[in-house]
């Protein structure tokens, strides 16, 4: 894969939807695939994993894309647009779920492994430690090569999909935090942006991750007073080195963090834990002692919240009041912005699938590309990742031994 700026390639403009009676065939010498996009089933899963201008794209190289009736609908994209941009539309799941390539934005479910036969390439988020060993044996029954899009990685060892949804989850924090601010029945009416003469908004960020450096450039680019807390200290000067600024920050000390609780206006949790559950690290009593119409925004609430007086909450109702303080604990943040993350999806996608039209076999494009291969999970009814097999007790195969085998 390329450098970040190259690997997420801007989409076709939209004129390129447009149908034309000769339209351009561009010659390709390799596999010609047949790719499904399922409507996702999740409840509140808004994106889609191929925008209209990834189809037109893929279908102008050769390739035939199966939609799902509505699969786009949630993200403002109909029928006829996928329709016009080259894809087959079709009511029938199974039909869907039996070509070369399924792509989708949140793991299949069990009944919908149901519907893939054998060598068959599933691309979708992994998702552990949601992940059961039921559903990774199902999977190695049915010999389907699977790929976790989050750990597929670019030639600078990043990891596109988790840097883009960081990106996204970060940036909607801090402006729906900017929403519920200036809202004139539950908040301040407090404007989060720099006014001459007017004291800026005070944000607090936990996490100096992904999510949380996102959240901090978007917060400091609307002019507030950014403060951010980790408890590695480590991450903590990657951060400032990465914005290139002078930071307020500090590690996870609770006297001081309720000391900064005090006066926030804005607290924003993007805590990450690699076992699944976050600290808590905000109590009720701190709540209780911050400002009335302040606004929290708990992105960890996925793995639990790091706020004690957090509940999930849905992008129907996502908010509630507690202690006068405002609740934003909404899990899967970047479907709230369902068109955009569809685009950033099919940014990091297409090229994918272009590369594997290209050689004659998808088992030789991941041979020839570490970064493919690092997402592969489950191949042709072994288990390549030696974390699961150990964490569900399963038999691990190295995927490099499958490979050079010709297996």
């Amino acid at each position: 894969m390329s450098n970040p700026e190259n690997f997420f390639s801007s989409v076709f403009p939209k004129a390129h939807l447009l149908v034309k009676e000769s339209p351009l065939k561009i010659p390709s010498g390799g596999k010609k695939l047949v790719i499904g996009i399922p409507k996702e089933t999740l409840y509140q899963e808004n994106r889609v994993s191929l925008v209209p201008s990834s189809v037109h794209n893929l279908t102008l190289h050769g390739h035939k894309v199966i939609l799902e009736s509505k699969a786009g609908e949630k993200s403002f994209y109909s029928d006829n647009e996928y329709s016009e941009a080259g894809a087959e539309i079709t009511e029938s799941k199974k039909r869907v779920f039996e070509c070369d390539i399924v792509l989708k934005v949140v793991p299949p479910t069990i009944d919908e492994l149901d519907l893939f036969h054998s060598g068959q390439v599933l691309v979708s988020p992994l998702q552990f430690p949601v992940t059961t060993k039921e559903y990774l044996k199902k999977l190695v029954e049915k010999r389907i090569i699977a790929i976790a899009m989050e750990y597929m990685q670019a030639e600078d060892k990043s990891f596109p999909v988790v840097k883009i949804m960081s990106e996204i989850t970060g940036t909607v924090a801090v402006l729906t935090a900017a929403e519920y601010l200036s809202d004139p029945k539950l908040g301040k009416r407090v404007l989060l942006g720099s006014i001459s003469g007017v004291p800026p908004v005070k944000v607090v960020i936990l996490g100096a991750g992904m999510v949380g450096e996102h959240a901090v450039k978007t917060a400091l680019s609307l002019g507030a007073s950014v403060r951010v807390f980790d408890d590695d200290i480590y991450k903590i000067m990657q951060l400032k080195s990465r914005i290139g600024r002078h930071l307020h920050t500090s590690i996870l000390d609770p006297v001081y963090l309720q000391y900064q609780l005090l006066s926030a206006d804005v607290v924003i949790t993007a805590i990450h834990s690699d076992t699944g559950i976050v600290p808590m690290v905000i109590t009720e009593d701190m709540v209780m002692k911050m400002k009335k119409g302040a606004v929290i925004i708990d992105v960890s609430i996925d793995q639990g919240g790091c706020v004690e007086t957090s509940k999930v909450t849905t992008h129907d109702n996502p908010i509630f009041v507690k202690h006068g303080v405002i609740h934003y604990c909404v899990p899967n943040i970047p479907s709230k912005v369902a068109r955009t993350a569809s685009i950033a999806f099919s940014n990091i996608l297409t090229p994918l699938i272009l590369k594997t039209g290209l050689t004659t076999s998808f088992e030789s494009l991941i041979y020839n590309n570490p970064g493919l291969l690092n997402g592969v999970y489950t191949y042709k009814g072994n288990v390549t990742n030696e974390f699961l097999a150990k964490y569900f007790d399963m038999k691990y195969t190295s995927l490099d031994l499958l490979l050079s085998a010709g297996l």
